[in-house]
């Protein structure tokens, strides 16, 4: 299992993710937010294959689902998500990654 905070920034919104993956081949997930865009994303969500979402190439349904209920492109939970999903899945090591912003 893995688990991710993410505080989305000026929103205010906090998603907290868990990803559990018997093998690298299905993951589920379960998805506590503040934010009413990742809650829609949270009830469509279903299991996942996380060979398919950790790359670019080929179907992810994370970036389906972003496409449709999330209108911020920047928005920092996508990455999150497919972190965890990498991570208990055994496809990668676990480690924080950070955004800082200054203007």
């Amino acid at each position: 299992m893995a688990k991710v905070k993410v505080e989305a920034g000026i929103c205010g919104f906090q998603t907290e993710i868990q990803a559990e993956a018997p093998d690298m081949f299905s993951c589920d997930l379960n998805l506590n937010t503040t934010c009413p865009n990742i809650q829609k994303i949270a009830a469509d969500l279903g299991t996942l294959n996380p060979l398919e979402e950790i790359s670019f190439k080929g179907n992810s349904r994370l970036r389906e689902l972003f496409f449709q209920y999330c209108p911020h492109a920047a928005c920092p939970v996508l990455p999150g998500i497919v972190k965890a999903v990498e991570v208990a899945a055994g496809l990668a090591l676990p480690g924080d990654a950070h955004i800082f912003v200054q203007k």
